[in-house]
């Protein structure tokens, strides 16, 4: 065997082991990439779940929020516009004829004296004609009328001594009308 022949078989064999070595290397690379690429699939997997229910979480406390400050705004209308019927309710009760309060305070005194049989009656400037015409009948001779004061209407009644005092003003009635019909009236105009 010549030099040619043996230095051809040790290049053949050179050439046939780097190969190997070669196709060794690339299945040892293409299974690390594999692997490097299955995990990098499941870190992205799991950063896009993570950002998903992030994401969602967010969107609900965002929707939640904005239900509130609407409900919040809706109840604040209705306040708004109840209170301005209530008002508007003080306005035309004022509005209303000499005779009516004049009835209302002989009904809201003939009321009291089963309580204050004497004492002093007080009502608004307004009312003032009708209470001394009201105390002008013989069955409220006990009462005397004092100085006029800042309610809607009605009367403020002290006993002698002022040891009893009632509150038979228009307002105290309404706040007690409104407070126990306010659902039925929120019912009634908002549903």
């Amino acid at each position: 065997m010549g030099l040619e022949a043996v230095l051809e078989e040790i290049r053949d064999k050179g050439k046939k082991e780097a190969d190997a070595i070669r196709a060794e290397s690339q299945q040892d690379a293409d299974r690390i990439l594999a692997e490097a690429n299955r995990k990098v699939a499941g870190i992205k997997g799991d950063a896009e779940d993570a950002s998903a229910k992030q994401a969602t979480r967010i969107v609900s406390q965002e929707i939640s929020a904005a239900n509130l400050l609407v409900k919040r705004e809706i109840l604040n209308t209705q306040k708004e516009l109840l209170d301005d019927v209530f008002e508007s309710t003080r306005s035309e009760i004022a509005k209303l004829p000499e005779s009516f309060h004049r009835e209302a305070i002989k009904k809201l005194l003939s009321e009291a004296k089963k309580e204050i049989p004497r004492g002093t009656i007080h009502c608004n400037a307004r009312d003032v004609a009708a209470a001394k015409a009201v105390l002008a009948e013989k069955e409220f001779s006990g009462y005397t009328l004092g100085e006029p004061v800042d309610i809607d209407g009605g009367i403020l009644i002290e006993g002698e001594g002022n040891e009893l005092q009632i509150d038979y003003s228009y307002r105290t009635f309404m706040n007690k009308v409104w407070e126990s019909g306010l659902k039925d009236a929120s019912d009634l105009l908002f549903g």
